[in-house]
């Protein structure tokens, strides 16, 4: 494909100068080969705003979610102004198109007694899975991690030839540091009742480790086989706690985080600080969790005042 190369350069410069993840290139890679699909082999120069607002109306048409298409013209805007930086091309087709707006969707959270009732270990866990997931649900509420966040921790910061830890854990100072999107490192603290079940996983672990000399002894959440927990297999142990504790929701790593988010702004009423514990690069990512605590005002509002209205 005539396009491929100049693909292939601006995911390189993506990778090495604003250091994206492999699964954020990989998700370039695929917006890039679409939009090489609409050059349909022609130069990048051929492709005009006419044409693109062509593209945009078929995908409406054919029911493509707004936020897909906001997605792909973001990814489009900045490799036309990297041609456009190399000379190929003069004007950037798609600097002014919009996608269609998107419905706000706000974010499932948890109610915090619901949060404390999928908390709650009905006694003190006693199998190797048991006493890992709960040090796993402790540290995801404590701390609002993002999953890929999670299973990247390691049990504490290491360095040597091979490279560093990017991702680390200080029991001992009660904070995490792990590395967001973006390549965004922040650190944040770690609760008492996530210190006290995370003390309990680190006994488990070492016993793992003693009678595993192969176990990744670098990783802070093993599998049995003494393998770095993979995101899915946290999803799936996630899940499955939470129908073991009659939770009447579809709990998943990211309902953690914005339960966390959403009671943390609910008792700090701190927009600010919420915004810098998640690692969002901008406050208007955190500012849904306003809508989610207007949602309860409204909701008690309507359940206690003698004038609100009832169905």
């Amino acid at each position: 494909m005539q396009s491929e190369p100049s693909i292939q350069a601006y995911l390189a410069r993506l990778a090495t100068e604003r250091g994206y993840s492999p699964q954020t290139i990989d998700s370039y890679a695929r917006d890039l080969r679409l939009l090489a699909s609409v050059a349909a082999g022609r130069p990048w120069s051929s492709i005009d705003e006419a044409g693109l607002r062509r593209w945009i109306a078929a995908q409406v048409r054919g029911a493509a979610s707004p936020r897909s298409i906001a997605r792909r013209l973001s990814c489009w805007r900045g490799f036309f102004d990297w041609l456009a930086e190399r000379g190929e091309i003069t004007v950037n087709p798609a600097r002014g198109l919009r996608a269609p707006r998107a419905s706000r969707r706000l974010p499932k959270a948890l109610s915090p007694d619901q949060a404390l009732q999928l908390l709650s270990a009905h006694g003190t866990p006693d199998s190797f899975e048991a006493v890992r997931d709960q040090a796993m649900l402790e540290l995801f509420y404590s701390s609002g991690l993002r999953l890929s966040e999670l299973t990247g921790v390691d049990v504490r910061y290491w360095r040597d030839a091979s490279g560093e830890s990017v991702s680390w854990l200080d029991l001992r100072e009660a904070e995490v540091t792990v590395l967001g999107k973006g390549g965004k490192r922040r650190t944040v603290p770690v609760g008492t009742a996530a210190r006290q079940a995370l003390t309990a996983w680190l006994g488990a672990r070492e016993r793992l480790l003693a009678a595993c000399p192969s176990a990744d002894g670098r990783a802070l959440f093993l599998s049995r086989l003494g393998r770095r927990l993979s995101n899915r297999s946290v999803q799936l142990r996630i899940k499955r706690l939470a129908l073991q504790r009659a939770i009447p929701a579809d709990v998943h790593p990211h309902v953690m985080r914005h339960s966390f988010a959403s009671h943390l702004l609910q008792s700090s009423g701190d927009l600010r600080a919420v915004q810098e514990l998640l690692g969002h690069a901008n406050i208007s990512t955190t500012q849904v969790y306003t809508a989610l605590d207007f949602q309860r005002l409204a909701k008690v509002y309507d359940d206690a005042h003698p004038r609100a209205r009832r169905r």
